[in-house]
C-alpha cells in the first residue's frame, strides 16, 4: 500500500533524512512544503530528484508512487494548507521557527509561524481526514526544570520558542480530542548528523568552525547540558510515530536518555576532527544567551513502552558520522 506523505519543512535537515529514508525504503508518494527561507531547491535535489509544482496548481493527487513534488509556499498560508492536505494520508509537521535566539530577537514572529502555521495544518489535516499529524516539537515547552524531562512534568517554558512549541501541542491534544485528528506529538532533542550543513545547533556549528579554522564559541561556560541524538534515531522515531496504533494525542520524547555537557561533547569531537588534521581546537566562551536552560535531558521510557523506539547510536558513534560528512562534503582530507 502506498503511503501518502505531505511533509513540511521538507527542504531542512530533518525533511530530507526523513525523505531519503522513505525513497530508500521504497513504495512512498511525497509532497514537499517549504519556503525556501532556509532550505533550497538544490538541498533537496541532493537526496532526490523532484517535480515542482506551482502553489495555485496543486492537484489533488500526488502524480505517481515514489514521487517527490515540491510546493513552494508558507505555512502561515491557510489556503495552500488545505490544497497540498488534499489525497494525502500522513502530514509531518517539521517547518517552524527554529531555536531559541531567533525567537527572542522576534518572538511575534516565532508565534505566527509555529503556532498559527501549526494550527493551519491541523484544520487541513482535519478537514481533509488525514491519518496521522506527527508535531515536530522539542524539549523547549518543559523549560528550566530538574531533568531528565519527561511527558509528565508540568511545563514552564523560558523562551519564546518554548511557549511557541507547547501551543503547538496543546493544539494537537485539542485537535484529537475535539475533532479526532490522530496527532503525535515528539519532543526532539539536539539532533545532528549528515546533511546538517546549515544547522546552527551547537554539533554543526563547532565542526564548521573547526573546517574554517575558526575558534569554536561557546555560549557560558560548557557546562550546560544536552541530549544529543543522532539523525537516524530520530527518523525511526518518526516512522515508529506514523505507524504505530492507538497513540492519537500522545507526546513523547525522543532524545538519548544521555546528560551530556557542552564541554564534555568537545572532548569526544576533538580526536575526531584530528583525523582530518583540525584537532587543534581553540574555544572562546561568550555570555549566556537568554532564554536557554542549563541543563536538559530526556526520560524516553514512554516512548520505548507504546513506540516500541530506543536510541541506539551513542554519541561517539554518531559524531564520527558527522564529522566524516562534512569533511567529505567540505573536501577536507584525512591526515
Amino acid at each position: 500500500m502506498v503511503t501518502r506523505w505531505l511533509i513540511t519543512g521538507g527542504c531542512g535537515f530533518l525533511g530530507r533524512s526523513l525523505i531519503k529514508n522513505l525513497l530508500d525504503e521504497g513504495g512512498h508518494s511525497i509532497r514537499v512544503v517549504d519556503s525556501l527561507k532556509v532550505g533550497t531547491r538544490k538541498d533537496l535535489a541532493d537526496v532526490c530528484s523532484f517535480i515542482e509544482t506551482p502553489s495555485g496548481e496543486v492537484k489533488t493527487e500526488i502524480t505517481s508512487e515514489e514521487t517527490v513534488e515540491l510546493i513552494v509556499g508558507d505555512i502561515c498560508d491557510a489556503a495552500l494548507a488545505n490544497n497540498v492536505c488534499r489525497g494525502i494520508d500522513v502530514c509531518v509537521h517539521l517547518a517552524a521557527n527554529t531555536g531559541v535566539a531567533p525567537s527572542v530577537a522576534e518572538p511575534m514572529m516565532d508565534c505566527e509561524t509555529n503556532v498559527l502555521g501549526t494550527l493551519n495544518y491541523l484544520e487541513a489535516a482535519r478537514f481533509n481526514h488525514l491519518k496521522r499529524f506527527v508535531f515536530a516539537s522539542s524539549g523547549a515547552p518543559a523549560g528550566e526544570v530538574q531533568p531528565p524531562i519527561h511527558e509528565e512534568l508540568p511545563p514552564h517554558p523560558v523562551s519564546p520558542y518554548g511557549a511557541s512549541k507547547l501551543a503547538g501541542e496543546g493544539y494537537c491534544s485539542a485537535y484529537y480530542r475535539t475533532f479526532g485528528v490522530e496527532t503525535v506529538c515528539l519532543r526532539f532533542g539536539n539532533v545532528y548528523g549528515p546533511l546538517s550543513g546549515k544547522k546552527d545547533s551547537v554539533i554543526a556549528k563547532f565542526i564548521k568552525q573547526a573546517i574554517n579554522g575558526e575558534p569554536l564559541e561557546i555560549y557560558g561556560d560548557g557546562t550546560q547540558t544536552r541530549d544529543f541524538i543522532y539523525i537516524d534515531d530520530l527518523i525511526k522515531a518518526v516512522r515508529q510515530a506514523v505507524s504505530v496504533q492507538s497513540i492519537g494525542g500522545e507526546v513523547f520524547q525522543i532524545a538519548s536518555n544521555r546528560e551530556t555537557t557542552v564541554l564534555e561533547m568537545v572532548k569526544i569531537l576533538e580526536p575526531l576532527l584530528e583525523k582530518y588534521g583540525l584537532g587543534d581546537l581553540r574555544i572562546v566562551y561568550g555570555e549566556k544567551r537568554q532564554g536557554d536552560v542549563m541543563r536538559n535531558f530526556s526520560d524516553t521510557t514512554k516512548a520505548k513502552n507504546l513506540l516500541g523506539w530506543t536510541c541506539e547510536h551513542g554519541l561517539t558513534d554518531g559524531l564520527l558520522k558527522t564529522v566524516d560528512w562534512f569533511c567529505v562534503k567540505n573536501r577536507v582530507q584525512k591526515v
